[in-house]
């Protein structure tokens, strides 16, 4: 069963593990590649423009633009964030609503290509459902290999001479021994992480696996949107003529907030915010408040630690998966897992290739002595 899981999958999983190594840091190149737009100096005796400033400041330098959202991180000197859909991303001053640089779009676009590889498997338009079909497949596959790969690895008898071979790489092998010396330790080594980022894989790529999640953390499974195919209808862009109300009373709500972030257009006169409060465990989790976008007062508070605790583990599943609910070392510790698995990939099918080729010799000797 697991070399016909790993025959079945293994190059669909080769690719996943490829290039989940290769986005284990992509939030980090990311600000790297932009770090000279993110930031400005700040200039003396200057006060920062109110967000309605600096909105109609992006109005004059860019009237065509349509932002999805706009942001600021609260650290000195940091720009406001436009997000421009298709048309990138662009910073501004916030002293003077300058624009200081726009998203790099030759790293964004490379980040882009490989996300659609490890989930799609590169497949686009009608095409993507297909993609998402065969990487959630594959998905189960591997996560079903991590878990019976600890089955076999064990060794029948519990002795150090039966597990040092299968525990740590051995020098001076060739071929079929060096290939079974590294796939027993790389798995040894990587199994369990690899459960983990698979388990947290499955909850992402199939809505019955989000929905057990709920049933098993004990909250109701939350009624889905029927699915509207027609496209939707062209609507003029208006942008918020006096944000600052509300801007400002989501500001005052969480009084240590590290991020804010606005979803635009205000539509139905409501102003929806999305909060990075800084005070909970999970660095991800966002709290949502809605105001009325005129008056600012008031609709609707979600803070993140009041959502029900199906909602929360989703937010954990889903950073879980690229490691960064462990900061900077489960980021190495998911590249170093999914380098591991395109090992295991390469390795395993060495292994079962020599099977194979074995098999078929004695198929051969048998029908040559009949």
């Amino acid at each position: 069963m697991h070399l016909l899981a790993g025959a079945t999958g293994g190059a669909v999983i080769f690719i996943m593990c490829v290039t989940g190594a290769l986005l284990a840091f992509e939030r980090q190149v990311i600000e790297y590649s932009e770090r000279d737009a993110r930031y400005v100096q700040i200039p003396n005796g200057s006060a920062p423009l109110d967000p309605q400033q600096v909105i109609e400041k992006l109005r004059e330098v860019r009237p065509e633009a349509k932002p999805s959202a706009m942001s600021i991180a609260n650290e000195p000197g940091a720009a406001w964030l436009f997000n421009l859909g298709r048309e990138g991303q662009v910073y501004l001053d916030p002293y003077t609503g300058q624009i200081t640089g726009e998203g790099n779009k030759s790293v964004r676009g490379l980040m882009t290509e490989l996300r659609n590889w490890h989930r799609y498997v590169s497949l686009s338009g009608d095409g993507r459902p297909v993609g998402k079909a065969i990487t959630g497949a594959s998905n189960l596959l591997f996560l079903f290999l991590a878990i019976s790969g600890i089955y076999i690895w064990m060794p029948r008898i519990w002795a150090w001479r039966s597990i040092k071979p299968v525990i740590w790489f051995r020098r001076g092998l060739k071929g079929k021994p060096r290939n079974f010396n590294w796939h027993n330790t790389i798995g040894f080594w990587t199994s369990l992480f690899l459960i983990v980022f698979t388990l947290t894989a499955t909850v992402i790529s199939y809505q019955w696996a989000s929905n057990l999640l709920y049933t098993l953390s004990g909250n109701e499974v939350p009624a889905q949107a029927p699915r509207n195919n027609e496209p939707p209808a062209e609507k003029t862009f208006e942008y918020p003529t006096d944000i600052g109300p509300a801007w400002a009373v989501a500001s005052g709500k969480a009084p240590g907030w590290k991020s804010i972030s606005l979803r635009l257009p205000v539509e139905k006169n409501a102003a929806v915010f999305t909060i990075d409060e800084g005070i909970y465990w999970n660095i991800f989790g966002r709290s949502t408040l809605t105001t009325d976008a005129a008056t600012g007062v008031e609709t609707k508070w979600e803070p993140y630690g009041e959502q029900n605790t199906a909602r929360q583990l989703r937010s954990w599943f889903r950073f879980t998966h690229t490691g960064e609910t462990a900061g900077i070392i489960g980021q190495i510790i998911g590249l170093i897992a999914c380098i591991g698995g395109a090992f295991l990939v390469w390795t395993g099918f060495s292994l079962a290739l020599r099977r194979f080729g074995n098999w078929r010799q004695t198929r051969a000797a048998m029908a040559g002595a009949e």
